[in-house]
């Protein structure tokens, strides 16, 4: 897929950031613009491709950005949540950053659950190699015949039997199925009693994918396109008692600790995508000719730049402000529920603008705006829907009605 070469990273200074922050930015975005971006077109056949490849991850380790989010002893850099959500803006501006900075889903997410969760035996054994980039993992959580949105009525089942756990059911949409060593799966340890109480009824486990009776189905395609999103069955499949993660029941917090993080990178890496294509778009206006004058003299043009403008700000300043709670430790459920649905509907109206500005060659693959909007049309669903997320806002603000308090959270 070749990319039109027309779109320039530039990073300035934020004033207000901490010093530290600033130079992770910038250090960040020298590496993406002058390393990285000049690959995009490039071929990984080619011998000198992948060695390109190892020395910018070799360059990233050195300049101490690999892995922002994970502990120094875990082979990670420990940026902050922070720094590390400022570096999300501007690796989503190629494709090809993440992986090269330590930060590509899901291995990103399971680690984080392996650092708080796993004993120090599991840590040596899944954690260390995943961190090294020696193994891969995918997350195994949804289910075909059960609401993706609520995760507690999962019915795949983990049962004791001696010295194993047997794990049957079946999963979909488990991200990187195809070139995973091992699964982290959402199981259901018990039964429901009807008291409530079923988050405390799921647990978690890594399940090598080369055990009898795990069996990939299929890659689910998705927008037509076939990728790593793969249909699984597990029928008795068979690991060890200590292949549990946690404490049995601890599945469901883990999950949910796993997706609040992912979602405010979910949101930074689409605004940097938001960023590229307003780039893209403006470039376009000031250069296109049509009707004797330029299509940035025409007022719908200026209106889809206004128009983009006010909706990157605002999608930046609201998960910043997210990710900075998230950093001082305060309850930031609501705050990520709006940025989980406010960002990825922007994201679609900029990059929407964007295509209408370059007409065919906006829904070509010269451009990079085509899979761009199929992405932000993704994070609609992925990672819950807009509807559930809207739900759960709503809840927290008739919550503190009710207890006398009002729409101020006190965390501004």
């Amino acid at each position: 897929m070749a990319f039109d070469p027309n779109s320039v990273l530039t990073v300035q200074p934020i004033p207000g950031l901490p010093d530290e922050v600033n130079q992770i930015r910038l250090d960040t975005a020298d590496i993406v613009a002058n390393r990285i971006i000049p690959l995009e077109n490039a071929s990984w056949r080619d011998e000198s491709t992948r060695k390109a490849y190892q020395s910018i991850v070799a360059e990233v380790k050195e300049r101490k950005l690999w892995a922002p989010h994970l502990p120094v002893e875990y082979g990670g850099n420990d940026l902050g949540f922070l720094s590390h959500a400022y570096m999300n803006e501007i690796l989503a501006w190629c494709g090809m950053a993440a992986p090269m900075f330590g930060v590509v889903a899901p291995n990103s997410g399971n680690q984080k659950v392996l650092v708080k969760y796993a004993t120090p035996e599991q840590k040596k054994k899944w954690l260390e190699p995943l961190v090294r980039g020696e193994t891969q993992s995918c997350y195994s959580m949804t289910e075909p015949d059960n609401a993706g949105s609520d995760p507690r009525s999962i019915k795949t089942s983990a049962v004791k039997d001696g010295d194993q756990w047997v794990i049957n059911g079946r999963k979909w949409f488990t991200s990187n199925g195809i070139r995973a060593d091992w699964a982290l799966v959402m199981c259901r340890t018990e039964e429901s009693d009807g008291a409530g109480g079923v988050n405390e009824k799921m647990s978690q486990f890594i399940v090598p994918t080369d055990t009898p009776g795990f069996e990939i189905v299929r890659s689910v395609p998705v927008w037509g396109r076939d990728g790593s999103h793969c249909e699984i069955i597990y029928k008795d499949v068979r690991v060890p008692l200590d292949n549990i993660i946690g404490s049995e029941g601890q599945g469901h917090a883990a999950a949910q600790e796993r997706l609040g993080a992912g979602r405010v990178y979910h949101c930074m890496n689409s605004i940097g995508h938001m960023w590229r294509a307003f780039d893209l778009m403006v470039k376009r206006a000031i250069e296109r000719d049509v009707y004797q004058g330029k299509l940035e003299d025409k007022q719908f043009i200026q209106g889809f730049i206004a128009d983009s403008y006010m909706d990157i700000q605002a999608s930046r300043l609201m998960t910043i402000h997210c990710a900075d709670l998230m950093e001082r430790g305060v309850d930031a459920r609501t705050e990520i529920s709006a940025i989980k649905v406010f960002v990825p509907q922007a994201y679609h109206r900029v990059v929407d603008r964007a295509i209408q500005v370059f007409g065919a060659k906006g829904v070509s693959s010269d451009t990079p705006l085509a899979g761009m909007w199929l992405g932000a049309r993704t994070l609609r669903i992925a990672d819950g829907p807009d509807e559930v997320h809207k739900i759960l806002i709503a809840k927290n603000v008739l919550d503190r009605y009710h207890d006398g308090l009002s729409w101020d959270f006190g965390v501004c």
